[in-house]
This record gives C-alpha cells, sequence and structure tokens, in this order.
C-alpha cells in the first residue's frame, strides 16, 4: 500500500490501521453540490455525488459506489459481521457497507469523510 505523504495523521489512521473518524465531524456531511467524492490517498474517483443521501449515521453515506473500485472484507471488531470496504487502487480503509440503504441498490457505504476528497463539477 503505497501511502501518499500529504495525508493527516487521521487519515493515515482511518485508511492503513482502519480507524474510524467521530461521527458527525465531516464537512461532507452537509455538501450538496454536484461532483465527485475521491480517494483522499491516491485521488482515485469513488462515488458520484447523485448516490449521496442523507442516512441520518452521522457519516457521508452513498447508495453506490462508481464500477470496480473496492475491494471487501468481513470483520468482526464490534461482536458481529460487518461488510467493510477498501480502495483497490491504494487498499485504503474507507468504511463499511449496510443494507439499510434507499432504492435502487438497498446499501448504505458509510464513508470515513476525512478518507474522501470532493471535487465539484465545473
Amino acid at each position: 500500500m503505497k501511502k501518499n505523504s500529504n495525508l493527516t495523521s487521521e487519515q493515515e489512521n482511518i485508511l492503513f490501521n482502519e480507524a474510524t473518524e467521530p461521527p458527525g465531524s465531516s464537512e461532507l456531511n452537509n455538501e450538496k453540490r454536484d461532483g465527485t467524492y475521491h480517494c483522499a490517498n491516491c485521488d482515485t474517483e469513488l462515488f458520484k455525488s447523485s448516490t449521496k443521501y442523507e442516512s441520518g449515521s452521522g457519516w457521508p453515506s452513498f447508495y453506490k459506489s462508481l464500477p470496480d473500485v473496492f475491494d471487501t472484507k468481513t470483520d468482526h471488531y464490534i461482536g458481529y459481521a460487518r461488510t467493510e470496504y477498501h480502495c483497490k487502487k491504494c487498499g485504503g480503509h474507507h468504511g463499511h457497507i449496510f443494507d439499510d440503504g434507499p432504492q435502487p441498490t438497498g446499501k448504505r457505504y458509510c464513508n470515513n469523510g476525512v478518507c474522501l476528497v470532493f471535487k465539484p463539477d465545473n
């Protein structure tokens, strides 16, 4: 896993040690513009803003990622199985996928905001 030298210690801890930012701490929770969300480590495009929604979870949430950008694995860190997702390009941990999202997918990609960079459409 190649780490971007410009990452903050918090970004590095979440992306490469699978930590989690506090709920409600991301400025991206309130981001409403059209654009694309990228991996903070390797700049891979991960989500379109059209798939973002307010989940009430405290983290930026999306019902669909861009195609073939994540690998998944199961973790049991909090006592039950969850699906964790990582950027395919750099291996950075972004969050967990839950089955309580809106249609058309029913998925909730619950993402650590500090691991994302938002790039608005011009």
